[in-house]
């Protein structure tokens, strides 16, 4: 059975700065070049830049065409390969609330209890449920609609007439534990053979293995020999015709 979605009550200063104006509108018809400049706004929004290899070329040419909006098209961003094997298996689901809710909403999230509610959400109903909740939600539609490129909602703060930073400025792709469970995995470390110059647990005293040493020095004879075999063989041979 699955738990009902949990009571999140606003606990921060909710008093937010003004969306400025933009190409954007609710429902309008824009040509090329400003579907285009949205387009490359979204990738901004979701990815902070996008390499030529991350684009969904497929997600850009329905939104050309006018098969999809702004929302479905931030939806496709949100649930490509990219985004879930660049965020989503990089964080934990609390990290991924506030890497998402950063980037649709605009905002942060306002306290443990909203990180726990989505957190039950994406492990219940996996994460592309969690997605089309936000999108879906009363907050995302009153604020950007079908056809805004949602953007940082800055909270008013004293001294700051700027607000807050965006989402992607805020929050590294991935957090220090993915960052110490992929040193872990690393075959070998760097630090590792800077400090000790063993490239593996098999060295002894940054000396290979004794077999090792016995291969090369065997490799080494025979090439020495063969080395030495072929100079004479071409010396005889010259001295022959002189």
């Amino acid at each position: 059975m699955a738990l009902p979605l949990l009571e999140a009550p606003y606990s921060t200063q909710n008093s937010r700065v003004p969306l400025t104006a933009s190409l954007q509108g609710s429902g309008a018809t824009y040509d090329q070049d400003a579907r285009k400049a949205l387009i490359e706004k979204s990738y901004k929004q979701i990815f902070f830049h996008a390499l030529k290899v991350d684009r969904e070329p497929y997600l850009e040419s329905q939104y050309l065409n006018g098969s999809i909006t702004i929302k479905d098209f931030i939806r496709g961003l949100l649930l490509s390969g990219r985004f879930l094997r660049d965020y989503y298996q990089c964080n934990s689901n609390y990290r991924m609330v506030d890497q998402v809710i950063g980037r649709v909403l605009g905002r942060q999230v306002y306290s443990n209890a909203e990180r726990l509610r989505w957190s039950i959400v994406i492990a219940e109903q996996g994460f592309p449920a969690f997605v089309d909740q936000l999108l879906d939600s009363d907050e995302y539609l009153s604020n950007f609609g079908l056809d805004r490129v949602p953007s940082q909602r800055s909270r008013l703060l004293p001294g700051r007439a700027i607000g807050e930073l965006p989402i992607y400025q805020q929050f590294p792709r991935y957090g220090s534990d993915w960052r110490d469970v992929m040193a872990q995995r690393a075959p070998v470390p760097a630090q590792a053979w800077a400090s000790t110059g063993q490239v593996s647990d098999a060295w002894a005293n940054g000396q290979p293995p004794a077999w090792a040493l016995k291969v090369w020095l065997a490799v080494a004879i025979v090439g020495g020999v063969e080395i030495t075999r072929v100079l004479l063989t071409v010396a005889l041979g010259a001295l022959r015709h002189t």
